[in-house]
């Protein structure tokens, strides 16, 4: 008899020892630091002006109370600029950091503090180029680190909560802000100043945070991360693509220097419904002759461009609901598979 009860007793004790080792097992989320605002420093708590990209991510991390007992997290440096001064070279080597950390099980989830300006570009290249399920989370703040009511902190913890949630897997790159959930193909950043500053004018939010858990109003219906089919592992640079706006009685001279200096592709941010003067039409037939690819956008911020429009070249593409910016991501990444328009269509209409 005594010699079941040890065994009950050791039994107990494994069992026991086992499932505080499981309860204490937490998401290793790694915070990717590129700067920004969230980064960023004033000489008072009440200025409105301020220096972007002067903190260290250690010392985002620990403005945060309670941040650590959401995920194990690490902190990588990538970089400490302000989100204008966003280059192709950090992208890159955004994508492949992620990869790498993916890949090797080093992470089940990134976090990406990033300044607001272009912040809604990079979410968006990297839920096309990023081929994982797990979840990639974008955020900043409108406010610098130093201000009286900093947005900063709140916001990364919702993302680190974000990213460790189970729920967050195979949504392709989010931004959270502002407690809001943003799908990288649908977001913008709506206004130049208030902590309220993105929106998914299209489709809405993919959801909210509240008490650090994430709640889910839909999913994204385009191709993205593990269903996209753009590889870039191996590139260093991606095809030169520009943006030219349209406006009343606009000038070709931008758009032809840029076809007769290397551009690959030409985004219209077109008026109305996407569209241009003749003069643009004009220049776009000596560009595209010449190798040149134009898509159609639109300056409009809701409604998108279809193939229905005034005096329209079908054989330009067209960019759905894409807003200029993300139209140019999705063309310079189309133009490394094919020239050929009807393939660029193709992928516009998936992703």
């Amino acid at each position: 008899m005594k010699k079941i009860i040890l065994i009950i007793a050791a039994s107990l004790t494994i069992m026991g020892a086992s499932n505080v080792s499981w309860a204490r097992v937490k998401p290793k989320i790694t915070i990717l630091a590129t700067g920004g605002t969230i980064a960023g420093r004033a000489e008072s708590a009440t200025q409105a002006a301020y220096i972007p990209g002067v903190i260290s991510i250690e010392e985002i991390i620990a403005t945060v109370p309670g941040i650590k007992n959401l995920a194990d997290l690490e902190g990588i440096q990538i970089c400490n600029i302000s989100s204008q001064n966003m280059t192709q070279s950090i992208w890159l080597k955004l994508c492949k950091t992620i990869d790498s950390l993916f890949t090797t099980d080093s992470a089940d989830g990134v976090v990406i503090t990033h300044g607001t300006d272009t912040m809604e570009e990079t979410a968006y290249f990297l839920s096309l180029t990023v081929r994982h399920d797990k979840p990639i989370v974008l955020t900043g703040s409108m406010r610098p680190s130093s201000s009286l009511s900093a947005d900063g902190p709140f916001n990364l913890f919702n993302a680190v909560a974000l990213a460790a949630s189970s729920d967050a897997k195979g949504r392709g790159a989010m931004i959270v802000m502002n407690d809001y959930i943003l799908s990288a193909d649908d977001v913008e950043k709506s206004h130049t100043i208030n902590t309220d500053a993105f929106s998914s004018p299209n489709l809405g939010p993919l959801g909210y945070m509240r008490d650090g858990l994430p709640h889910f109003f839909r999913v994204s219906g385009v191709r993205h991360t593990t269903k996209s089919e753009f590889d870039i592992g191996n590139l260093l640079t991606l095809p030169k693509v520009e943006i030219v706006y349209g406006y009343a009685f606009s000038d070709a001279t931008a758009m032809r220097a840029f076809a007769e200096n290397g551009t690959k592709g030409i985004v219209i941010a077109g008026v109305g419904h996407g569209n241009y003067n003749r003069e643009y039409a004009a220049e776009m037939e000596r560009g595209y002759k010449s190798g040149v690819r134009y898509v159609r956008s639109a300056r409009i911020h809701k409604g998108g461009v279809d193939s229905a429009a005034e005096e329209f070249d079908q054989r330009h593409p067209v960019s759905g609901l894409k807003s200029p910016q993300k139209a140019r991501i999705l063309l310079m990444l189309a133009l490394t598979k094919s020239n050929d328009s009807n393939e660029i269509q193709r992928i516009f209409n998936q992703y």
